[in-house]
């Protein structure tokens, strides 16, 4: 039997479901979500392998206008994926008329010499004509291969998606281990995970001005736990006395959330100790950045 495989990018503006999308596909996390826009920072690869073929997603970075360095970074990212993949699925929000932003992605995909299957997602959230004026506007605009509407978080009409991907893929080699679901470490799953529950548990300014870095992952002989340590950065005092808040009550809610994603990823029981530092206006400090992970060498 032939073996078939693919790169397939997932590219939008932020908060359209493409982590969710994801996500659904692996059945398990291995991107972060939240309702706050940008949550996905770094270019995420989900693995997906049957026995007949090996689908390779790349969640990207939501495109935005970018207001500091890690924004140009996280833009960046998601645009050098055009040149690393066969296919594009570029996802908007059924809910959401086609913006300027929709407009400026587009731009870019026509002048990519590749495949560009448009994704409507959360389908359930909308009356079938207003989802079906939401296709024409955009079959107007573009030239698609296919336009697949879809429920990410229901689960609909996804595994469609996946056979007209499957469909499309050509002979080639299966490039990853058929039980490896994504190229990236444990640490930065690690990191994720609680940045996400950052994310989850604060507001306002907080979620865009925080970075977590895994200071060290090992087993403890003694308890046969994992020890973690992370620490939490934020670019002011005051964001890092509202991560901490009263008597460490936050802190300890982010821990003890985070701790639960992580040993469900790991299938280990963990000891997570968390601190939180300030590092003034990191996200515009290239230095910073890499230490952090958001390292330009990514493209």
């Amino acid at each position: 039997m032939t073996f078939k495989s693919g790169f397939v990018a997932i590219l939008g503006r932020p908060n359209v479901g493409k982590s969710t999308f994801l996500n659904h596909v692996m059945g398990q996390k291995i991107a972060i979500m939240s309702d706050k826009a940008q949550t996905t920072r770094n270019k995420i690869m989900g693995i997906y392998t049957t026995d007949k073929e090996q689908i390779v997603f790349i969640d990207t970075p939501g495109i935005h206008k970018p207001k500091t360095a890690l924004g140009d970074f996280m833009v960046e990212s998601a645009y050098s994926t055009l040149r690393e993949v066969d296919t594009v699925l570029f996802m908007v929000p059924a809910d959401e008329a086609r913006g300027k932003g929709d407009d400026m992605i587009m731009e870019r995909l026509k002048a990519a010499k590749v495949p560009v299957i448009l994704v409507v997602n959360k389908i359930d959230k909308v009356h079938p004509d207003q989802l079906l004026a939401q296709i024409d506007d955009f079959r107007q605009q573009m030239d698609f291969k296919e336009i697949v509407p879809i429920s990410a978080l229901q689960g609909n009409n996804v595994s469609h998606l996946i056979d007209i991907l499957s469909e499309n893929l050509e002979e080639g080699f299966q490039y990853f281990p058929a039980d490896q679901i994504t190229d990236h470490p444990e640490r930065f799953l690690v990191s994720e995970m609680i940045r996400e529950k950052v994310l989850m548990l604060t507001r306002e300014e907080i979620p865009h001005s925080v970075a977590v870095v895994v200071d060290s992952m090992k087993r403890d002989e003694e308890t046969d736990k994992i020890h973690i340590r992370a620490t939490i950065m934020v670019e002011r005092d005051s964001q890092k006395g509202i991560i901490i808040g009263k008597g460490g009550s936050m802190l300890k809610k982010v821990g003890s959330m985070a701790r639960r994603d992580i040993e469900l990823m790991l299938g280990d029981k963990v000891f997570l100790e968390t601190w939180v530092k300030v590092k003034k206006n990191w996200r515009d400090k290239k230095l910073d950045l890499a230490d952090f992970g958001y390292n330009k060498k990514e493209y």
